[in-house]
């Protein structure tokens, strides 16, 4: 008899890993999923999932929603609850190939959005935080609903099942990006469910996360004071959500958000030049409620980029390499190869070291 999750603990479980191209060349998703493979040993089945920027061209203007749907009366309710907020400009079944390792599948459906121009000016809102309180409203309150993909031009894709399987399932050698990121699950605290994998999502943000914070509760309740709402229990989806506060809300840049996250020690602080040391200080004090404590390596992909980030300990593994115009990321080099055999620059950023890779400029 196979064991059950929670009779098996693997401590530098879970797989991570990304690819972008610098000049904004698409790429295919097989490589992305070629390069899950050597990591097989760190999921359990239990979770697997891929985001894509770039891979809606024709509806780059429009949030793409995807969405889990229990069954068609979930379905119901959510569209009731949509059609008043969002003029919905193409709706369908999001295009899947049958898998072996894949079962149980919900309805998954995709919905090209903008939102409805008197509701928008009624809320007073920018349109991304429009978009925001909808998709919290939705996972919050409509049961068998979940929003699990909200950005313009990028898609979350994700399931129960090895990160292999999950990926042809969704057949993403049919879709073309920019940059790809990439996870293999392997669950220690929370059950392994379609909505559960990752990567998680909000609006263009999303997050792929290898490790355990012990911050979850102090990062939560600070995290739903300003209208976000953790319904999943689990950090990786609490990590996202600190994302978007620090840098959509909070105007922060991603240096200065790995400064919250991964705060240097204060030891560190005492030996850097007087500027610096103010500008540490006020983020370890102002945003003390967000540093995510614990060993964990997260990869968060944007419109435009992506960072990498170690724990200020480095408690988790990451490797990245170069080659020609991509960067690539992996948990082991194996993976690296996995996509490109001749990388080259392989190097171990240091913990609390972000990796930050933009397009170059006009080049998406």
């Amino acid at each position: 008899m196979s064991k059950l999750e929670g009779q098996i603990r693997i401590p530098s479980g879970c797989a991570i890993s990304a690819v972008i191209s610098k000049t904004g060349e698409k790429m295919t998703g097989e490589k992305i999923i070629e390069s899950m493979i050597p990591m097989h040993e760190r999921s359990n089945g239990l979770g697997g999932g891929f985001a894509g920027y770039g891979i809606y061209p024709e509806y780059k203007d429009f949030f793409a929603l995807h969405i889990f749907f229990r069954d068609a009366l979930s379905r119901r309710e959510c569209e009731e609850y949509l059609k008043d907020k969002v003029e919905i400009v193409k709706q369908e079944s999001i295009h899947v190939r049958k898998t072996p390792g894949i079962k149980d599948a919900p309805l998954i459906r995709r919905y090209f959005v903008a939102p409805m121009p008197c509701a928008l000016a009624a809320s007073q809102l920018d349109e991304n935080e429009y978009i925001m309180r909808i998709v919290i409203q939705i996972n919050t309150d409509i049961a068998g609903a979940y929003v699990f993909s909200s950005g313009k031009n990028m898609g979350i894709f994700k399931a129960v099942g090895y990160p292999e399987d999950v990926g042809r399932f969704y057949r993403l050698d049919e879709y073309e990006a920019y940059c790809w990121t990439a996870h293999g699950r392997y669950p220690t605290n929370t059950p392994g469910w379609w909505g559960g994998a990752h990567p998680f999502g909000l609006l263009d943000y999303s997050i792929v996360h290898n490790g355990e914070i012990s911050s979850y509760d102090a990062n939560r309740r600070f995290i739903e004071m300003f209208g976000y709402r953790c319904t999943l229990q689990t950090d990786t989806e609490v990590i996202t959500y600190i994302a978007d506060f620090l840098l959509r809300k909070q105007k922060l840049t991603l240096q200065e958000m790995a400064s919250v996250i991964a705060a240097p020690f204060w030891s560190e602080i005492e030996r850097k030049t007087d500027a610096e040391k103010e500008v540490l200080a006020y983020f370890r004090t102002v945003y003390s409620s967000l540093l995510v404590t614990g060993p964990f390596s997260i990869i968060l992909g944007f419109t435009g980029g992506l960072m990498a980030l170690n724990d200020r300990l480095k408690l988790r593994s990451m490797v990245t390499a170069e080659k020609g115009d991509k960067v690539l990321i992996a948990s082991e080099e194996a993976a690296i190869r996995a996509m490109e055999p001749d990388a080259e620059n392989i190097a171990y950023p240091a913990g609390g070291e972000p990796v930050i890779v933009r397009l170059k400029e006009g080049a998406y």
